[in-house]
C-alpha cells in the first residue's frame, strides 16, 4: 500500500503543478506533511533545503529522498517515476499526435513558425550569457573562452562536455 501512496503523493502534484518543480513544492508538502504525515514541516523544510543545494530538478530529488525514506530503493524508484510520469505521458501523447499529423499543412506551418522563435530565444539567451560573462570577467577572458570553445568544438570536433569541463577548470584556476 505504501507504494500506491508514494505514487499518488508525487503523481498528483506532477499533474497539478503547472510550471515545474518549484510550483509543485506546496502540493508535495500538502501530500507528504498533511495527508500522509511522513514528515513534519521542519523535516520537509530540511529536505527542501537539501534538494535546493544539489544540482538538478528539485521535485525528483525530493521524491527520491522521501520515497527512499519511506520504502527504500523501490520507494525511491516509485516516487521518482510518479514525479516524471505526467510529463512522460504528455510527451508521448503529443509526439504520437504530431507523428499522426506530420504531413498536415497546419503542422508543417507550425514547425516552420516555431523554429525561428526557438532560434531567437537561443540567441537572446546567448546574448545575455555573453554580456553577463563580459561584466563578470572582462572582454579578454570572455573572448578567449568563447573562441577556444568554438575552435575546440567546430574545428577539432571535441565533445561539448569536455569543452564545458575545460572551461570550468579554466575559470576555477584563473578566474576564481
Amino acid at each position: 500500500m505504501i507504494y500506491i501512496h508514494l505514487f499518488l503523493a508525487f503523481f498528483i502534484p506532477g499533474i497539478l503543478g503547472y510550471g515545474g518543480g518549484p510550483s509543485s513544492i506546496p502540493l508535495v508538502e500538502n501530500e507528504v506533511v498533511d495527508r500522509y504525515e511522513w514528515l513534519s514541516v521542519k523535516e520537509f523544510s530540511e529536505v527542501l533545503a537539501m534538494g535546493n543545494a544539489l544540482p538538478g530538478p528539485i521535485a525528483t530529488k525530493m521524491a527520491g529522498y522521501i520515497g527512499y525514506d519511506q520504502a527504500g530503493i523501490t520507494g525511491a524508484v516509485v516516487a521518482i517515476f510518479a514525479t516524471v510520469a505526467p510529463s512522460l505521458i504528455l510527451m508521448i501523447s503529443l509526439l504520437s499526435l504530431l507523428m499522426k499529423y506530420k504531413e498536415s499543412p497546419r503542422v508543417k506551418r507550425m514547425t516552420i513558425v516555431v523554429r525561428p522563435i526557438i532560434a531567437v530565444l537561443l540567441g537572446i539567451m546567448t546574448y545575455d550569457f555573453f554580456f553577463t560573462s563580459y561584466e563578470s570577467v572582462g572582454m579578454l577572458q570572455t573572448v578567449f573562452i568563447g573562441g577556444a570553445s568554438y575552435i575546440l568544438m567546430e574545428k577539432l570536433k571535441v565533445h561539448p562536455a569536455y569543452v564545458i569541463a575545460g572551461a570550468l577548470l579554466y575559470g576555477g584556476i584563473f578566474l576564481g
